[in-house]
């Protein structure tokens, strides 16, 4: 496509959230972010390479990578089977990473891998959505209730949820844990239960066939919940595995208490 077709798709984009058209669409988050201009997070990366984000979340929290021998410089495989060297910043081959500057190669590596190969298009798509869109009204949106907007907030089907969800650790269907935890979904509104679907697989878009057919970074992957954690942690979500780590909670009070306070205050992975 060229780049006139990308920007009069962000200009239709842009239509449809101004006159309150919902789209049967699904995006990336990564694209919700290029529209909000806020640059790509760790999270996105999951769900293009989860190995990859596996090694970048590895090395944010290594102490020592000098011995790494890395540069400011990436190798990239071209359609053709080339391998290109390409700098993350002018000058980028000859600089190491260190500690002082992990940071930053860490985000300008973040942004290459998401970019990579579309950046041009994302580009003139989000200029055509802010042709007609003002950037200060979706300003105070994130990413997720950008989707939310867009994308609409379907009803979501929760006895086909609980039929297309597996359990580990020793939770089961049966399990108290379990039990207050399906509670807890049925005293949430939509939207609670949406933004919970949010926090695990990464979207909020269920594909039509229903939960049987989620999909995770590396194909089909139900919807799962896995025993983890003592009873202060808060839930935690890997996204690349549709997975919801839930610690073994007391009581049905504070199961759906930490539950809510993980899914409306968290933001699971990111390059802090």
């Amino acid at each position: 496509m060229c780049c006139c077709c990308f920007r009069f798709s962000g200009r239709v984009l842009g239509l449809a959230l101004v006159h309150g058209y919902l789209l049967e669409a699904w995006f990336t988050r990564a694209l919700y972010r290029a529209l909000l201009r806020l640059p790509p997070a760790l999270e996105d990366v999951d769900a293009l390479d989860a190995q990859f984000a596996a090694s970048l979340r590895w090395l944010q929290s290594a102490r020592c990578v000098s011995s790494l021998e890395l540069t400011f410089a990436v190798s990239e495989r071209l359609a053709d089977g080339r391998v290109l060297e390409r700098e993350l910043k002018p000058g980028g081959r000859e600089l190491p990473v260190t500690a002082r500057n992990k940071h930053e190669y860490l985000e300008r590596v973040v942004r290459w891998r998401v970019q990579r190969g579309v950046a041009a298009q994302t580009e003139w798509l989000v200029r055509g959505f802010h042709e007609v869109v003002d950037p200060r009204l979706v300003g105070a949106f994130d990413a997720r209730e950008l989707e939310l907007v867009i994308a609409g907030a379907p009803e979501l089907d929760v006895a086909d949820w609980r039929d297309n969800t597996e359990y580990r650790g020793g939770y089961h269907d049966d399990h108290p844990v379990i039990v207050w935890f399906w509670q807890a979904i049925d005293r949430f509104t939509n939207e609670q239960r949406l933004r919970l679907v949010q926090f695990v697989t990464g979207t909020s878009s269920i594909p039509y066939e229903g939960f049987s057919a989620l999909r995770g970074s590396t194909g089909p992957r139900r919807f799962c919940i896995e025993r983890w954690g003592r009873v202060e942690s808060l839930p935690r979500a890997h996204t690349c595995f549709n997975r919801l780590d839930l610690p073994p909670y007391p009581t049905p009070q504070l199961l759906h208490e930490k539950l809510l306070l993980a899914v409306e205050e968290t933001n699971t992975f990111g390059i802090e």
